[in-house]
């Protein structure tokens, strides 16, 4: 009799064991939200998070710094590794900034799913600097898919003292992005800035890069005979490198120098005048003597208004990524015919300033 019921007994052991484990796998291809959150508040902050999930998963992961200081680095990781049937992915990145000098962010997400039904994954990645948003989806750059008020596109770009070198530009692509405008000085000035090249030129054209060329080689912007003169002197610089009509010369007028309309004036009209394009770099911010010398110009001939570049520097946001500049919100004038703001300055990585433009400029670049 024994003999009899010991396989039965076998058999149920077995049935047992295998229900038991077939539901222990069953269970665990069912992931809980995973959830990874961080808040900070210091000077520097590098978070990373890292999840793997295999099965139906459900990841959300928020990552918040709240940062304090006179100057700050911010660097965010999210690496999201997916296998399974069904899979939802939501990644926030908040990052709120009070720094009174300067602040480099990097948000760096990356999803990587891999699923038999695509139709259930829904992957949503959203990143926030100082209320500011801007996507990043599968560790993609965004191109700044931004535009002005107006409507128009907005792309991003740089400008630097330095010569530009095939180790610069590399620099450039490898830590920030990919520029469509490049801002260069015509001529050297000592313990400033180098010149452009024909060497450079060629270079950055062979990369699809456009210049935006600027005029520094003074220090003094009064008077309206001082304008005429700097003009000039621009012109025939221009023509010596075969600038070609239509592109805009943009006269850099930094915050310590003493400006006044009259410098302004005589600057439009000489430029105006001639087969290239009158612009003026500064600090547009409203208390500033710049914006005010503009003002009075522009009240004495509509035209300055009117046909005048305008790249401001105000506000000064801090260098970003091309993937993390800000929305396009320049300063400048009323009515004024905005070409670029300059939000960020002196990266640390390379010797470059980083820029917005409206994309209509392009057609005023070299």
């Amino acid at each position: 009799m024994r003999e009899r019921i010991i396989p039965y007994i076998a058999t149920a052991i077995s049935a047992v064991a295998i229900l038991a484990f077939t539901f222990f796998f069953m269970d665990s291809s069912n992931s809980e939200p995973t959830t990874g959150t961080t808040q900070a508040d210091e000077r520097a902050n590098e978070t990373t998070q890292d999840n793997g999930v295999v099965g139906e998963s459900n990841i959300i992961n928020n990552v918040q710094n709240q940062i304090n200081g006179d100057q700050s680095e911010v660097n965010n990781s999210v690496e999201n590794d997916v296998k399974g049937n069904s899979n939802q992915v939501e990644n926030n990145i908040t990052n709120h900034i009070d720094v009174k000098v300067d602040v480099n962010v990097t948000n760096n997400i990356t999803n990587s799913i891999d699923e038999q039904k695509k139709q259930n994954t829904e992957s949503t990645n959203s990143n926030s600097n100082d209320q500011n948003s801007n996507e990043e989806n599968n560790g993609q750059n965004n191109d700044n898919g931004d535009s002005d008020e107006n409507g128009d596109e907005v792309v991003w770009g740089v400008d630097s003292a330095s010569l530009t070198t095939d180790d610069l530009l590399a620099c450039v692509r490898n830590n920030f992005g990919d520029p469509q405008v490049w801002g260069r000085y015509l001529g050297d000035k000592e313990g400033v800035s180098a010149g452009l090249t024909s060497e450079e030129v060629e270079l950055l054209q062979g990369n699809g890069i456009e210049i935006l060329v600027i005029w520094n080689q003074f220090s003094d912007a009064t008077g309206y005979e001082n304008g005429q003169n700097e003009a000039n002197a621009a012109i025939n610089l221009a023509r010596e490198l075969s600038i070609p009509a239509g592109v805009a010369i943009f006269a850099d007028i930094e915050p310590t120098y003493p400006v006044d309309s009259g410098f302004i004036q005589g600057w439009y009209e000489t430029i105006n005048q001639s087969e290239f394009e009158p612009g003026i770099y500064g600090i547009f911010d409203g208390d500033r003597n710049l914006t005010s010398a503009y003002e009075a110009a522009a009240d004495s001939n509509s035209e300055i208004l009117e046909n005048t570049f305008i790249w401001t520097a105000s506000p000064n946001i801090g260098i970003t990524t091309q993937s993390n500049a800000p929305q396009f919100q320049p300063e400048t004038p009323n009515n004024a015919l905005v070409a670029g703001w300059q939000y960020g300055i002196d990266a640390q990585t390379c010797n470059i300033d980083t820029n917005l433009f409206n994309d209509e400029v392009l057609d005023v670049l070299w």
